[in-house]
């Protein structure tokens, strides 16, 4: 009985472990690119991308007789290299633009791959096969390239986290570890499981660890940079001169009916219509005109005065006292 135990849970465990398999993995069918040889150089290149100086395709064999394609981009800056497992259903012709992007943005060295079965990468995808992928990846970064541990960082998206978390276990020197929207494990996915199973996959929930106290520590650091930077209303404030807190300008009066100064100025009566040969003049008001129609014309310049209870000169001009030039 309890050898048809253990044979019963061994079955159940390869039916679940095939089935978390089957939703771990996607690759696009068909693939996105084709891998062909320049006939002039002998160079792989990755169809229908033109050929760059800075990148370079590969074919790397893994230790379970896979061969898989990869891409390493390299930047003259660079003193990182980013190591980047994608996410499911892509492949290295849907993430080609991108790496060139991070890159140049990021000044690092990238390398890139598809899993076995992803692109034009041989065998078929499986748990196993990512870790034997990655491990042939990081190999040709140290062998041909001279990467060392402390300058690689490890990028693992979605079921990329897999391969990369079993890597990074064994690697306790590498620069850093970036996460991108991973998954605790294969099974996790799928149900909301606490324990962990021996036919789970990718069991990243035991393969890292929680670093609380570092966690805080980045934490702080980012909300210590982001209080430092200028709101954006204090920099459309500094942008137009006007403070934040500053009261608003005074109206200008636009009442026709304000009481004029007692003495103004005004020009003689020009010679030529050419503003530049007036002259200013007193004007001196009748003190029994009526207030209300002393006010001077603000925007007809060349309206004439009128004196309803005594005629003005004809040949004298209302004179603007707001716009003397």
């Amino acid at each position: 009985r309890r050898v048809r135990r253990e044979e019963g849970k061994k079955e159940m465990g390869g039916v679940t472990s095939s089935v978390a398999a089957k939703f771990a993995f996607f690759p696009p069918s068909p693939p996105s690119y084709k891998v062909v040889t320049d006939e002039l150089t002998g160079l792989l290149l990755l169809a229908p991308f033109p050929h760059r100086e800075n990148v370079e395709i590969l074919k790397l064999p893994t230790r379970r007789g896979t061969e898989i394609v990869a891409m390493y981009v390299k930047h003259p800056m660079a003193t990182s290299t980013l190591l980047y497992s994608h996410g499911n259903a892509t492949d290295l012709g849907q993430m080609y633009e991108l790496f060139i992007e991070l890159s140049i943005h990021l000044k690092v060295n990238l390398m890139g791959y598809d899993y076995s079965g992803y692109g034009q990468s041989t065998g078929k995808p499986s748990e196993h096969n990512t870790y034997a992928d990655i491990e042939a990846v990081y190999k040709c970064l140290e062998e041909t390239y001279g990467s060392k541990a402390e300058d690689v960082i490890l990028y693992g998206q979605s079921v990329g986290s897999g391969p990369t978390l079993d890597l990074a276990s064994r690697l306790p020197q590498l620069r850093a570890v970036v996460l991108h929207s991973p998954i605790l494990s294969g099974l996790r996915v799928m149900y909301s499981v606490k324990k962990t199973y021996w036919f789970d996959i990718y069991k990243n929930i035991d393969k890292i660890p929680y670093h609380y106290p570092e966690y805080i520590r980045h934490l702080k650091k980012f909300i210590t940079t982001v209080e430092r930077l200028p709101s954006r209303s204090s920099d459309q404030s500094k942008q137009s001169g006007v403070r934040d807190d500053a009261p608003p300008p005074p109206r200008k009066s636009v009442d026709r009916r304000e009481k004029p100064r007692q003495s103004t100025e005004r020009s003689k009566p020009p010679k030529s219509q050419s503003k530049k040969s007036s002259s200013k003049l007193k004007i001196s008001f009748d003190h029994h005109l009526d207030r209300s129609r002393r006010s001077l014309d603000c925007h007809d310049k060349t309206r004439k005065s009128v004196d309803h209870s005594h005629q003005v000169e004809m040949g004298r001009k209302s004179v603007d006292r707001f716009g003397i030039e």
